[in-house]
């Protein structure tokens, strides 16, 4: 008896063969314990970036492979499947090349580098961001370590924040410190601490954040966080505590737990606090406050004078990965928040002028 998976791939067999040449550009191999699951299904959760529907299309064109041989978007994907995405066009060359931007290095030695990186720098290259990034920057700046493979994943970046996001990351120049440092980081015995600006108005001092955070079904751009039964996702904490109020905003200081993707932005949409000017989970609305046209404008301003999501990575701490020795970063927030908070200070101080005079 032949299952719809044999009769799916016999199907493609009696195609006549165009002799259309096709490139790889991904590929994975099913886990042993993989479940029977749709492969549109299955490559839009390892593919961050593709819709289901593109999946689909992809299929119906004939670029979805399994085991060398084209399938459609139905086929259950089986363990040990080496599933590949095969397009007409070649892959993009992913080679790191050095470029010349600049770097605000707080601290270097033989080691290591410490990077305060601007808002709207990407950090690695990726669709859309092939040049122009924190890595081809390091790369330049290295150009003349011998030892320095840009290409090279043993050495380099230890960890990444979000292109508008500011702030601190470290910079491995050896396989013995990114190990080193990489552990750290797994065994959550480093400190970071980020800075943000939030819709709220927190009654509280301080708090704490939990729920396993997953991509978003509905926007495979955007984090999200999923119920607990679910059992979908990775386990996140972040813990938050106030540092200024200014009644219908407040900055934060956050200690991560756990470093997943767009953690902390995730996370305070959860509880229903974006972040400021966040585009991508809210924040870009007005979402406390009057009703006036002059609070409105003040928003707008706000928004111009921080066109992000107001969060920075503050301060950073590791132990050195040869010496032993304790190193710990504090970096002062950016312009742009440091304007944007300026002003929240002088409009909740009007605020509080004009209600103590009525």
């Amino acid at each position: 008896m032949i299952d719809d998976n044999e009769k799916d791939i016999q199907l493609e067999d009696e195609l006549e063969d165009d002799e259309q040449q096709l490139f790889e550009h991904f590929r994975i191999v099913a886990d042993k314990g993989q479940e029977s699951v749709r492969i549109d299904k299955f490559l839009t959760e390892h593919l961050q970036h593709s819709s289901r529907n593109r999946i689909q299309k992809a299929a119906d064109a004939g670029f979805v492979h399994v085991n060398d041989r084209p399938v459609k978007s139905n086929y259950k994907v089986r363990p040990g499947d080496v599933v590949t995405l095969m397009l007409d066009t070649p892959r993009h060359d992913t080679t790191i090349q050095p470029e010349e931007i600049p770097l605000n290095i707080v601290y270097e030695d033989d080691q290591l580098m410490v990077i305060n990186k601007p808002a709207g720098l990407v950090v690695h290259p990726g669709v859309g961001n092939f040049h122009g990034t924190l890595v081809n920057a390091i790369a330049w700046h290295l150009r003349n370590l011998p030892s320095y493979d840009p290409n090279d994943p043993e050495v380099g970046l230890v960890h990444r924040i979000d292109k508008d996001t500011s702030g601190l990351l470290v910079v491995a120049k050896t396989p013995e410190a990114k190990s080193n440092l990489g552990l750290q980081f797994f065994n959550k015995t480093t400190h970071r601490s980020y800075n943000a600006l939030v819709w709220a108005n927190f009654v509280e001092d301080e708090g704490r954040i939990e729920g396993n955070i997953a991509r978003d079904p509905k926007d495979r751009l955007r984090m999200t966080v999923m119920p607990p039964e679910s059992e979908i996702g990775k386990p996140a904490v972040t813990h938050y505590r106030v540092l200024e109020r200014f009644g219908y905003v407040t900055l934060v200081e956050c200690i991560l737990e756990t470093g997943r993707t767009h953690q902390i932005r995730a996370h305070m949409r959860h509880i229903g606090h974006p972040l400021f000017a966040d585009e991508r989970y809210g924040g870009m609305e007005i979402l406390r406050g009057e009703r006036s046209s002059s609070y409105k404008a003040f928003i707008q301003n706000g928004f111009k004078l921080c066109p992000r999501q107001a969060l920075h990575a503050r301060t950073l701490g590791f132990v050195h990965p040869k010496t032993g020795k304790q190193m710990d970063f504090t970096s002062e927030l950016p312009a742009d928040m440091q304007a944007l908070i300026a002003k929240w200070r002088i409009y909740i101080s009007g605020r509080k002028e004009t209600e103590t005079i009525s």
